[in-house]
């Protein structure tokens, strides 16, 4: 029988394209570009958590669309977005 996690909760941070670096394939914001769910600046991204879900401009993007470390989320593309497109990466945590 698996072991089910008796709690979730998520962890929630926002940005816009411009805050950005890269192009293409090497495109990335860095988690000291968000802000979270207090409004205060990011120092970095979870390490451990279930999952995370990418919002561009509010929808929700498949998986294949980024990767995310605790320093930095990765969309290939993203530099080709205008600058203003807000971002918001939700990670559920344990």
């Amino acid at each position: 029988m698996p072991i089910l996690t008796p709690y979730q909760n998520s962890r929630r941070f926002t940005a816009t394209v411009g805050a950005g670096t890269g192009t293409g394939a090497t495109f990335a914001i860095a988690a000291t570009a968000f802000t979270n769910d207090a409004g205060a600046a990011a120092t970095a991204f979870p390490g451990v958590f279930n999952y995370y879900n990418l919002y561009v401009n509010g929808v929700m993007q498949t998986a294949d669309v980024s990767s995310v470390t605790t320093t930095a989320i990765t969309i290939p593309g993203g530099d080709t977005l205008d600058p203003g497109t807000p971002i918001i990466v939700q990670f559920v945590v344990s």
